[in-house]
């Protein structure tokens, strides 16, 4: 996505945030406003917290300006609390206002750092893939930390025949550097399908629990690693590659 561009359908909304602790807070009020088009945004809040008291614990309030001008407090959330959120409000534009949301302030984060446009844009589907499946696993009784570390790591072992550390020491990264941080956007894109993938098998079959959900994981990570392996063979070469963020950067995602 064009640092210019907004889906169309986006066109005209403002989406008030602000920075706090190393992320973005975004305005409830104004994401139910843009899904929906409410003419009573903080009414439709309102009963969306009758309705679902949990989502109150996902929110913070930070003052915001109003349209009169002046600071009010208002109900704040986070990228990955607003995809929560956003599962709440039925919505057509949910798809494409996931994206969006996505590329607010995470993108020119990167284009500062020097990626261009195309790794951008397929980072963010990442990040939003990544956000989906962890939100599925937490509704399903998997453990932050340990459990979601070993989910992780068996999506990525079918996806590229190697353990994130191995795919880290081939890159030549040290334990605080962020993998996908490092991946051409064809490593994104394959490890964006291997965790979409997994996503949708562990919905569709109601996995519950770890063991459940690393069957998906295996299952899903399966899929993007025979698509990984046919893209290969049509490419003429592999897919998976030592170069790391310096060289996307200097390079201009020049991979010969």
């Amino acid at each position: 996505m064009n640092k210019n561009e907004v889906p169309s359908v986006f066109e005209g909304f403002k989406l008030r945030k602000i920075w706090h602790e190393e992320e973005w807070y975004f305005s409830v009020v104004d994401i139910i406003y843009i899904l929906t088009d409410s003419v009573d945004a903080q009414a439709y809040w309102r009963k969306l917290k009758q309705r679902e008291s949990q989502l109150v614990t996902i929110c913070h309030g930070f003052k915001l300006k109003a349209k009169d001008g002046k600071l009010r407090e208002t109900d704040c959330v986070t990228f990955q609390n607003a995809l929560r959120l956003i599962q709440s409000i039925p919505s057509k534009r949910a798809e494409p206002f996931k994206l969006w949301l996505a590329s607010l302030g995470q993108a020119e984060t990167y284009r500062q750092q020097g990626y261009d446009e195309e790794w951008i844009e397929q980072r963010m589907k990442s990040k939003l893939a990544r956000y989906e499946l962890t939100d599925e696993w937490s509704k399903r009784n998997v453990s932050q930390g340990k459990e979601f570390a070993i989910l992780t790591n068996i999506i990525a072992k079918k996806t590229f025949d190697k353990t994130i550390q191995e795919h880290k020491n081939l890159k030549n990264l040290d334990v605080k550097e962020n993998l996908r941080d490092n991946m051409s956007d064809l490593e994104l894109l394959f490890s964006t399908l291997g965790e979409r993938v997994t996503k949708e098998i562990t919905v569709k079959k109601e996995a519950q629990g770890f063991n459940d959900c690393k069957t998906a994981a295996n299952s899903g990570g399966s899929v993007a690693g025979r698509a990984r392996k046919d893209a290969e063979k049509a490419i003429g070469e592999s897919i998976i590659t030592n170069k790391n963020k310096k060289d996307i950067v200097l390079n201009n995602n020049n991979w010969q």
